[in-house]
């Protein structure tokens, strides 16, 4: 008699731990959306402005990093420029390139967007003891690190 493999126990600890990870982000994803669409933001305008938050990239940089096509990057910074969220400016030593900065009303925003996804995110985080929420940012921070090496 064989035996069905239930959809919720994968047959290797890799398995299980890939599919705990996809299930956070799709929960993840789905607080951050509903934060964004709260301020009319798109989920990849959401992602722009905690990438500037704290940096400043070149246009092509942003796009590359959002898996973005070029004239796509143009039109949502386009959008952002005119909400007063962001601005282009010349790149410091390369002439021809532009770099993408957050203003004051940006940074103002990304302040609250991210207070409005700790508290949503507090029933998960919550659950956690001190030190295995040390643990779980350390993981996953190294685990982010080996992404751009």
């Amino acid at each position: 008699m064989t035996q069905k493999r239930s959809l919720k126990q994968p047959s290797a600890p890799e398995e299980g731990l890939a599919d705990a990870l996809v299930t956070n982000a799709f929960v993840i994803m789905a607080v951050i959306n509903k934060i964004g669409a709260e301020h009319d933001l798109s989920l990849s305008l959401v992602r722009v402005l905690g990438i500037l938050a704290d940096r400043r990239p070149r246009m092509n940089e942003l796009a590359d990093y959002l898996g973005l096509e070029k004239h796509t990057m143009s039109g949502l910074i386009a959008r952002a420029e005119k909400r007063g969220l962001v601005a282009r400016v010349p790149n410091e030593t390369d002439g021809r390139a532009t770099d993408v900065l957050i203003t004051g009303e940006g940074a103002k925003l990304i302040k609250r967007l991210r207070n409005q996804g700790q508290k949503a995110l507090q029933p998960m985080i919550g659950q956690l003891s001190a030190a295995d929420g040390q643990l779980l940012q350390d993981f996953l921070q190294r685990m982010l690190q080996s992404r751009s090496e």
